[in-house]
C-alpha cells in the first residue's frame, strides 16, 4: 500500500481557510469619515467579529491572528439619487466605504488591502437620523458578507 500526502484546505459552509491557521484577529476599524456616525467603527468592527466567530471555527484573537483584519471608514455620504421635482429629490442614497486589510500570514498571496462599498436608498421625506440605524445594519451587514467572500471564496 502506497501512502500518498498532500496538503488541502478545508471547507467549511463552502469557505477555504488554511488547515495551519488557528486563530483569526479582527482590530477596531477607525473611523476617518467626516460625517461617519459616531457609533460606526463599533457596529462595523462587532459585525465582521461575528461574522467570522459564526462562519468559522477558529479562535477569534485580540490581535496577531494567523488570518487578520483592520482597516477604517474611509467615506460616509449622503445624495440624493432620484429627482421628483425641479427643487426636490425623491430618494436619497446614504454610501459607506470601508478599506479593509487582510492578512493571510500563511498564505501572503490570498491577502489584499482593497475598499468596499455599499449604499441604502431612502425616501427623502424621511430624514437620515431616522433611517441611519436600519441602514447601517443593512450595509455592514453585506459589507462583511463581501469581505468574508473576498478573503475565504477567493471572490
Amino acid at each position: 500500500m502506497v501512502l500518498i500526502s498532500c496538503k488541502v484546505n478545508y471547507g467549511f459552509k463552502g469557505i477555504s481557510i488554511p488547515p495551519e491557521a488557528k486563530t483569526i484577529s479582527v482590530a477596531f476599524f477607525q473611523n476617518n469619515a467626516a460625517m461617519a456616525s459616531p457609533s460606526e467603527s463599533q457596529k462595523f468592527t462587532e459585525k465582521m467579529r461575528d461574522m467570522v466567530s459564526s462562519q468559522t471555527n477558529l479562535a477569534l484573537t485580540k490581535q496577531n491572528g494567523d488570518l487578520q483584519f483592520e482597516g477604517a471608514i474611509v467615506d460616509y455620504s449622503v445624495a440624493p439619487v432620484a429627482v421628483q421635482s425641479t427643487d426636490q429629490a425623491a430618494l436619497n442614497r446614504l454610501t459607506v466605504t470601508i478599506n479593509v486589510k487582510y492578512t493571510n500570514s500563511i498564505d501572503q498571496s490570498k491577502s489584499f488591502n482593497q475598499n468596499f462599498v455599499r449604499f441604502y436608498d431612502y425616501s427623502s421625506s424621511k430624514t437620515l437620523s431616522a433611517i441611519e440605524s436600519e441602514a447601517l445594519d443593512e450595509i455592514n451587514r453585506q459589507i462583511a458578507e463581501d469581505v468574508f467572500q473576498k478573503a475565504f471564496n477567493n471572490w
